[in-house]
């Protein structure tokens, strides 16, 4: 087997200038420092922002379960309400009936006692 070939000393003389370039310590250009601390700054607000619209979601949803509970809650107590007028004014019904009823039987009793 033959693996070396005549041209692969060049291809692994460029290899290592790249790697060699590649590995050589170079300054950070100045603006890098100034550049990361804003990057994390903005991840920062982002992730406080996302933290509040959360927030701000969970509080109006519970609020609109309150306002909807409490709206539930109004409607069952007006029904009651008009549930115990209707049962008043029933009675009250019942009562004028009742009298009209015991007036009229007393009248026929007084006309039968007359007519004996």
């Amino acid at each position: 087997m033959d693996f070396e070939r005549p041209d692969q000393p060049e291809q692994i003389d460029g290899f290592e200038r790249e790697l060699r370039q590649a590995m050589e310590r170079r300054p950070a250009p100045p603006s890098l420092k100034r550049h990361i601390l804003q990057k994390r700054s903005m991840l920062r607000t982002e992730r406080v922002q996302s933290y509040t619209l959360w927030w701000q979601r969970l509080a109006a949803s519970v609020l609109l379960v309150g306002v909807i509970a409490g709206g539930y809650s109004w409607r069952q107590a007006e029904d009651r309400r008009k549930g115990e007028e209707a049962k008043q004014q029933v009675l009250t019904a019942l009562r004028i009936t009742n009298r009209a009823l015991n007036d009229m039987n007393r009248r026929l009793a007084e006309r039968n006692r007359e007519e004996r």
